[in-house]
């Protein structure tokens, strides 16, 4: 049962690099845009990209790059990065390994779920089908005046959930989305393309003290 002894009370678990291998297609996107201002992406950027919602990378890009001609670029970059980044998602989606079996684990166990993302929502609703679970919750880069790496995503969907922070098992893969996790009080639990997912006993591990 979901807030039994043992267990968490809730599971939030990130999108890009967690559940679906899609950090290098963001990458990808960054890569095209930025070198479309004449700013080629280089490894210093990578803190400011990875696990980064599209405004700060947008941000990043056009505070680094060439003096933009105009007004209005962030939004005009913001909106160029999402497509791109879009269509590589439909053309190039990979599920990470372990995901369809904490995702089964999770639905069989009724313990409450929600996707947080620093995507835009219409990149998490490309997403979607593809993962195959029902999450009760959604929360995505628009639902938080803050993004990654500020708690407010973690905090909001705790509070949704109706579940403590404490309480709660967070799933990441980047320092980026570890610390906004961390931030909010979860317990974080790490993903990577070489490991995979936690299991669901990992995911029970922070909780087994307190099985009565």
């Amino acid at each position: 049962m979901p807030g039994a002894p043992g267990m968490p009370a809730a599971v939030l678990l990130d999108m890009d690099g967690t559940l679906v291998d899609t950090e290098g297609l963001w990458w990808q996107a960054v890569a095209a845009v930025a070198g479309s201002l004449g700013r080629p992406l280089g490894p210093a950027d990578l803190p400011h990209v990875h696990g980064r919602t599209v405004e700060d990378a947008a941000a990043h890009l056009l505070r680094t790059g060439p003096a933009p001609a105009g007004g209005g670029r962030l939004a005009t970059v913001t909106d160029r990065l999402t497509s791109a980044f879009a269509d590589r998602v439909r053309r190039d989606l990979t599920i990470m390994p372990g995901a369809p079996e904490l995702l089964a684990d999770l639905a069989a166990t009724a313990i409450p779920t929600a996707l947080v993302s620093a995507s835009p929502r219409s990149i998490v609703e490309l997403v979607l089908p593809r993962l195959g679970h029902r999450f009760d919750l959604v929360i995505a880069n628009e639902d938080t005046a803050r993004g990654k790496p500020y708690p407010d995503p973690y905090l909001e969907a705790a509070r949704r959930l109706g579940a403590p922070p404490s309480s709660c098992v967070a799933i990441e893969d980047s320092p980026t989305g570890i610390a906004s996790a961390t931030a909010a009080g979860c317990h974080v639990l790490t993903a990577s393309p070489e490991a995979g997912l936690p299991s669901f006993a990992q995911v029970r591990r922070p909780f087994a003290a307190l099985r009565r």
